[in-house]
């Protein structure tokens, strides 16, 4: 790993820097300036039609419960990395592999027997869907996220066990659904994005909210977001060919996180930004995941 000299203290624009180091802070100044303009300019979500794939079967307290697994090319897809890799980033307990899906309402159905039940649609991207279909450890994988995440967010208890309908791609009817519009390119959510606002020190290190987005196909940018500090110092980071770790002085925060690309960790840079409280680094690549 690259040692933590590559941080830079302050980032200024009164800062003379050398041109390499410059080169970088100019591309994340740009990077977040266009997206905060993306972010104020565009709509605050667009119309998707998801199209039909399985319908799995499971039950909660109130009854029985259909899951539309559907597709939609507009849902961004996950990062590419073999199954693999996938398995040894899960194995070794890291949190930040995600799936964007689209969690769809509630709506009442009536099963095979004219009984009454609910269903939900859950749609991801369409090709990453048609490799799913070829893998039951992804299948597997994309059913248990979208069953946590139903229960998260409309407060559920699912019974983990559950059965895909045979002959039935869907139960009752697949509405429209939206979806935020311009997402990031490539935007991959690392660490845990919900830490309680009452953790403290003694508690243990914070793992804060890390976004990574390629900014060119050789290029790829961080943003690590540490509400509680106001300055670099005490920060250490280090930079491995696939593996970012972050220390926050007096263990405020730390942070561990797996990348499936290559990175230069010898001309990887980084930059704390005072105003937005955020670590920003810019990570050049020594080949792109495909």
């Amino acid at each position: 790993m690259a040692d933590s000299k590559l941080l830079v203290p302050e980032l200024s624009e009164a800062e003379k820097m050398g041109a390499e180091t410059a080169r970088f802070e100019k591309l994340l100044l740009q990077a977040s300036k266009e997206l905060q303009q993306a972010q104020t300019n565009r709509p605050e979500s667009t119309q998707i039609q998801p199209q039909p794939g399985f319908c799995i079967k499971t039950n909660s307290s109130e009854g029985k419960v259909f899951i539309n697994i559907c597709h939609s090319p507009s849902i961004p897809p996950p990062a590419d990395m073999t199954e693999d890799e996938l398995l040894q980033m899960l194995e070794e307990d890291q949190a930040g592999f995600r799936i964007p899906m689209s969690l769809g309402e509630p709506h009442a159905e009536l099963d095979a027997k004219g009984q009454g039940c609910t269903a939900y649609d859950v749609a991801v991207n369409s090709d990453f869907y048609r490799r799913m279909q070829n893998s039951d450890f992804l299948r597997e994988l994309v059913v248990t996220i979208a069953r946590e995440g139903l229960e998260d967010k409309y407060s559920l208890q699912l019974n983990p066990e559950w059965r895909m309908l045979k002959n039935r791609p869907f139960l009752g009817s697949i509405s429209q659904q939206n979806i935020r519009s311009q997402q990031r390119p490539r935007i991959q959510e690392l660490g845990n994005p919900y830490t309680p606002d009452s953790l403290r020190p003694e508690e243990g290190p914070e793992k804060p909210h890390l976004s990574l987005w390629l900014e060119a196909p050789d290029l790829l940018l961080a943003e690590i977001d540490l509400p509680r500090l106001d300055g670099a110092l005490g920060l250490s980071l280090e930079i491995g060919e696939n593996r970012l770790v972050m220390g926050g002085p007096q263990q405020l925060y730390h942070l561990d996180a797996y990348i499936p690309l290559q990175i230069n960790s010898e001309e990887s840079k980084a930059a704390f930004h005072r105003k937005r409280k955020q670590l920003m680094v810019a990570m050049p690549l020594l080949s792109v995941a495909s």
